[in-house]
């Protein structure tokens, strides 16, 4: 379950192959029943979490229909904006950030047919946190396994947002059941991704990935794992963190 990761000409944490193979799929990121299916049926959980995370750390109401009205957020590695999208209909100020520009040009496309108005750029975490524009928010949502040095890319995120800030991380959990749901059962088995979207030594257990957290400067606040219901064809939010999981964290 990926979206395409955001890199950088000016540094070396960048797998150029992923960003190609992301653009090379740019036309179908709205297809709720092609290759990117697994994450339109993630949105709902993922936006839920989001949506909690965010309200709490900021102090915001988090009722109507605006919750996340005025928060200034930057989705990392946005793809072709299925998060970005719901996320600026709740209120929030989106900046959406990749490196493939087939998937950016997708993006933009999409939210001008639907009326949404969101910032989409082509441009990598380490360029925009060298600018010193700074989020309320920063998401890297499925981009963390897609990189070489996920640690890295963590901190760099960290750099955008203001004190206080938060920063909400999705990605899987590396363990035997991941590699047999994620990798075999999605990629091999039921298709639902193509082959070779995922690579096992480069999941994350939440223990590494708190560790990376901390030593960006942020204090993790909230685990949560996301688990298939085959039985209703979705996804929900649990406990279970064996598989995909998401944490949110508060820059210090």
């Amino acid at each position: 379950m990926s979206s395409s990761p955001g890199t950088s000409a000016r540094s070396p944490n960048v797998d150029t192959a992923e960003v190609e193979r992301f653009g090379r799929m740019a036309a179908k990121w709205w297809d709720p029943q092609g290759v990117f299916r697994p994450l339109h049926q993630l949105a709902p959980a993922r936006l839920g979490f989001i949506r909690d995370a965010l309200t709490e750390a900021l102090g915001l109401a988090g009722t109507g229909v605006t919750p996340l009205h005025g928060v200034r957020l930057v989705d990392v590695g946005c793809g072709g904006g299925l998060v970005s999208e719901p996320l600026a209909r709740l209120g929030a100020r989106v900046t959406g950030i990749d490196l493939a520009d087939e998937s950016i040009n997708a993006a933009r496309m999409h939210a001008a047919a639907s009326g949404i108005t969101v910032d989409y750029r082509t441009q990598s975490i380490e360029d925009l946190a060298a600018s010193g524009e700074r989020f309320d928010a920063a998401l890297c949502l499925e981009v963390l396994e897609h990189v070489p040095d996920p640690a890295a890319f963590l901190a760099t995120a960290a750099r955008v947002l203001e004190p206080g800030g938060v920063l909400v991380a999705s990605t899987i959990n590396r363990t035997a059941k991941a590699y047999l749901l994620a990798i075999v059962g999605a990629e091999y088995v039921l298709g639902w991704l193509p082959r070779g979207t995922h690579q096992w030594d480069r999941f994350i257990t939440p223990e590494e990935l708190e560790g990376f957290m901390r030593a960006a400067g942020l204090d993790p606040d909230r685990r949560e794992g996301v688990v298939y219901d085959p039985l209703r064809d979705r996804w929900n939010r649990s406990t279970d963190t064996d598989v995909n999981y998401q944490l949110s964290a508060r820059l210090r």
